[in-house]
């Protein structure tokens, strides 16, 4: 640290004692002086505290609890800034200070002391009177939400706030927030630099980097783990004497983290039980709700794309030397019936059966390989750069894959398997030798499943069905691997005996782990592969919905509601991940394997083609280079080369050679006891009992409670709520479907119009809409004849159930029907209006008209009518004038210029061509062309001239 900034923190010390309010509750936090350690570490924190009287305090928490803090207030001195914390509940606050003495350094300090807001009034109070007499002290007006982080680049460091934020999704009472807008902030004092200096370059380039899009996080649910990790693993309670355990079992998921580089700039330890620390998850989060005759099922898709060996399509291919591989990301499905919010039931923490998961990876071939973009080619050639005969990259790639989802490992490669010319076949046939060496050392029961399978070859075969293989393949997945069942249910005798007759019943109220994981694969991920994870995703949703008792078989129909809205979701999804690897949308759809609108759909694919090319060949080198930057890959130092100079940034992803690691055991190539500490199966579930503090009432509790802060965190107690502004209530859904009408039907000798509100009705397009006045002839040939039992009967017209039901499908009475039948039938016998064949014998033909009329009709037929084509003397001279003017001016031209020096046969042709443009064709022979030809107009050339 500077001689200035160890002065400075003496003074603002001295300066806290001085200013110290007199009450005895409270007494300034003193802060230790910052050693040559914290400040090599640029960032430190105070590990003192205050002394406290008042009741809500730091105590209050249990070990272990992170204090929640979701609105912030940002002041500024002129030698610091101060950020003032708290959550809805504004009762207890935490500070940040931020020194701003020393550009070159960054010292943060992040307080341990937990104020009353009696206490953060008179620490603010002193602030101000503080630096009243240097400046004084100013609130930053600026709306936050969070701190993404900090970063520098070669003068000053920045502060990186969210400003804006909306909501996109809602899990277990907790809120999913999606980042709608930033700002940088520069910690030091402002400078303006030149737009061409390095500064700003460099500013520009870290601002490619779109943080409003597809940037995710949530203040109380941890985004970067899946439902599975985060409901299974110890909470705090049953962790308060295993400190070292708790810290093993509390930590973010990093690999997802976008902003680890960010904050650990400023912070000593990237952990859960920070109040600073939002984890940034950069990816897709969907949300829908599927209504079911009055219950509500939300289903909500989550794609966490990997931080690792990330970049653009063409840059980042392959794996790199430490096994992570491009466009890595890892798609969630947590299909939840909301019956009630929370996570917990009565007593126990963590075991509401209504939840539910699935997870798939996609992620590119774990090999050495690449593609050369300087040709400009929509296709450059495949080249694998390096053969290791002990497929190191691909052995930690799958051990990775172990680590965090188990086995069995099901790899489902798409890539095509035959070409003419071999691109994607030479990788197809190194993943299969490498998948079978990997396996000859496994566990027979831990062997990695291989299918290939030529996806593009299929798709365009007419004797093969790309939709039946793929759903063959994910009910094989499915039973190999399970999904996720909250709760703590055990089967029970009656439970194996309906299990044994019926064999889906096991996957049916009964609590359920996934051990291992569908991996898919085809050349850049994007298109075959989001097409095969919908598909499994399809499946899986089908088994969730029958464990949860929604449907009595596992299976979902196409064409239904809530298969439409998840085909939208996973459409939706695939077009982001599409956009932030490749630069365009889905180039092939669901549309196109499923072969509907296939002209619409085609047109659609040529486009998105085009645009990809486009962004791959001149803006995915600018994305890459402020990826790098935004991630740490790449940090500006003096004495070396600039971001933008790199010819290459392989040093950036891949090891250094001089400090590589020691290499694997190319037999033992997965990580010993792995498969060891695997659960042994579903049985393995534990109850987590809530601690007596978290059940006894209180009517303080806040966010930062995890058995009760849902509570205050999604219902807001005390707080005016609109419904118009309730996520929950304008979440997409089914509802937004028409209801399928079912064919008119009597009930106690009234006619009744029943509907089909079910979203797992199959519904059929109509060929034609046509009035639906009861009458059975009026109904279309595809309407369902059947009415369900429990149908209801319709509610009177002026209720708020036919209000809705009349505006979303209008009928029209019997009167309106014949009125408009006559209207259209009115003119079917009128006899004027019909042809005739004898027009001369027509009373009409008298007509003065009638001639004129006569002429139009056989005009196309004039070698019968020849009278039919009458022009006018004045048309005919007009079109004379027309044709004579131009072969006048050309024997004009040519007797001026050509006529004097022109002989011989090239004279004959240029008195051919007069002739010709004079009478409009070529003399039979040159001899019939005389100098008359040539002659002009009287009056204008004399003959002596022409010669």
């Amino acid at each position: 640290m500077s001689q200035e900034a160890q002065l400075f923190m003496e003074a603002m010390a001295s300066n806290e004692d001085k200013y110290k309010p007199t009450t005895p509750s409270f007494t300034s936090p003193s802060e230790p002086p910052l050693d040559a350690a914290n400040s090599d570490r640029k960032s430190t924190a105070s590990s003192q505290r205050p002394v406290h009287t008042a009741s809500i305090l730091e105590d209050d928490l249990l070990p272990g609890v992170r204090f929640v803090v979701n609105r912030f207030t940002l002041y500024e001195t002129k030698t610091r800034y101060y950020l003032f914390g708290t959550n809805h509940h504004q009762k207890r606050y935490r500070v940040l200070k931020i020194d701003r003495t020393s550009p070159k350094e960054l010292v943060v300090i992040e307080e341990d002391a937990l104020y009353t807001r009696t206490e953060a009034e008179q620490l603010l109070k002193m602030i101000i009177d503080g630096n009243r007499n240097s400046g004084g002290c100013s609130e930053v007006p600026m709306q936050i939400h969070g701190i993404i982080g900090f970063i520098k680049f070669t003068q000053g460091w920045y502060m990186l706030f969210i400003t804006r934020r909306s909501q996109v999704a809602l899990i277990g009472g907790h809120y999913i927030y999606h980042i709608d807008e930033t700002k940088l902030v520069p910690i030091g004092l402002p400078v303006k630099y030149d737009k061409n200096s390095d500064e700003a370059r460099y500013i520009a380039i870290f601002q490619n980097v779109d943080m409003t899009k597809n940037f995710y996080f949530s203040y109380t649910y941890d985004l970067t783990n899946t439902l599975q990790v985060n409901m299974t693993r110890p909470p705090y309670t049953q962790l308060q004497n295993a400190a070292k355990k708790a810290e093993l079992n509390n930590e973010y998921n990093l690999m997802f983290a976008w902003n680890h580089y960010l904050m650990k700039a400023g912070f000593e330890t990237i952990n859960t039980q920070s109040s600073w620390i939002l984890p940034m998850v950069y990816g897709f989060v969907d949300q829908a709700k599927i209504s079911v005759l009055g219950r509500n099922i939300f289903v909500t898709l989550i794609a966490r794309r990997s931080r690792y060996f990330a970049g653009a399509r063409f840059l980042k291919r392959g794996a790199n030397d430490k096994g992570y591989v491009a466009n890595d990301v890892e798609t969630e499905q947590i299909v939840a019936e909301m019956a009630t919010t929370s996570f917990h039931v009565g007593d126990t923490l963590f075991n509401n059966p209504r939840y539910t998961s699935y997870v798939q990876h996609r992620g590119s071939i774990p090999l050495f390989w690449s593609q050369d973009t300087t040709n400009m080619s929509p296709k450059p050639k495949i080249e694998l750069n390096l053969v290791d005969p002990f497929f190191s990259s691909a052995a930690l790639h799958f051990d990775n894959l172990f680590k965090r989802y188990g086995a069995p490992c099901i790899v489902l490669n798409l890539i095509k398997q035959k070409e003419k010319t071999k691109r994607e076949s030479i990788l197809g046939k190194e993943f299969a030798e490498a998948i079978q060496y990997l396996n000859q050392f496994l566990p027979d029961e831990k062997k990695i499943k291989y299918i290939a399978w030529d996806m593009s070859r299929a798709s365009k075969s007419p004797d093969q069905d790309v939709i039946r293989y793929l759903e063959d393949v994910a009910k094989e997945t499915m039973e190999a691997t399970g999904f996720f069942h909250s709760g703590t249910k055990k089967p029970t005798e009656l439970d194996e005996e309906a299990s044994s007759s019926d064999s889906n019943y096991k996957y049916r109220h009964i609590i359920s782990r996934q051990h291992g994981v569908l991996r898919t694969n085809c050349i850049d991920c994007l298109d075959r592969t989001n097409a095969a994870q919908f598909l499994m995703g399809k499946c899986a949703l089908g088994h969730q919905l029958y464990a949860l008792g929604i449907v009595a078989t596992p299976n979902v129909e196409f064409d239904t509601d809530v298969v439409n809205i998840f085909t939208e979701m996973y459409h939706d999804h695939g077009d982001t991940i599409a956009l932030q690897y490749g630069g365009s949308h889905l180039v092939n759809t669901m549309e196109t394997y499923r072969k509907i609108n296939q002209w619409t759909s085609h047109s659609r694919d040529m486009i998105e083609t085009i645009r990809r090319y486009y962004t791959n060949a001149f803006v995915d080198a600018e994305k890459q280079d402020a990826i790098n930057l935004f991630l740490g890959n790449y940090v500006s130092q003096d004495g070396k080369p600039p971001l933008w100079e790199l010819s290459s940034d392989y040093h950036l992803h891949n090891e250094d050679p001089r400090l590589r690691t020691k290499r694997r055991h190319y037999r033992k190539w997965w990580t010993q006891n792995l498969f060891q500490d695997e659960g042994g199966g579903d049985e393995d579930a534990v109850e987590f009992k809530a601690p007596a503090e978290l059940l006894a009432p209180n009517s303080e509790v806040d966010e930062s409670d995890p058995f009760k802060g849902y509570w205050v965190e999604y219902y807001e107690p005390k707080r005016l709520t609109m419904l118009d502004t309730l996520f929950a209530y304008t979440m997409n859904g089914t509802a937004k479907y028409r209801p399928y009408r079912l064919a008119p039907t009597i009930r106690d000798g009234k006619q009744i119009e029943t509907f089909d509100y079910s979203p797992f009705t199959v519904r059929h397009l109509r060929g034609t809409l046509r009035p639906r006045t009861g009458k059975k002839e009026m109904v279309s040939e595809d309407v369902v004849q059947a009415v369900e039992p429990n149908q209801r009967e319709k509610a009177g017209p002026w209720s708020m159930e036919g209000l809705v039901t009349r505006s979303l499908d209008p009928n029209i009475n019997e009167d309106e029907y014949k009125e408009y039948k006559r209207y259209t039938k009115q003119f079917n016998n009128v006899d004027r209006l019909t042809a005739v064949t004898q027009f001369d014998d027509h009373p009409s033909s008298t007509h003065p008209e009638y001639q004129n009329y006569l002429n139009y009709v056989n005009r196309n037929d004039l070698e019968n009518n020849p009278t039919a084509l009458q022009t006018l003397p004045i048309d005919k001279q007009v079109y004379s004038t027309y044709i004579d003017v131009p072969s006048r001016a050309v024997a004009v031209q040519l007797s001026r210029h050509v006529g004097s020096y022109v002989q011989g046969n090239a004279r004959q042709r240029y008195e051919g061509y007069a002739t010709y443009a004079r009478t409009g064709r070529f003399p039979a022979t040159t001899r019939e062309t005389s100098d008359e030809s040539l002659k002009p107009p009287s009056n204008e050339i004399s003959d002596a001239k022409l010669k």
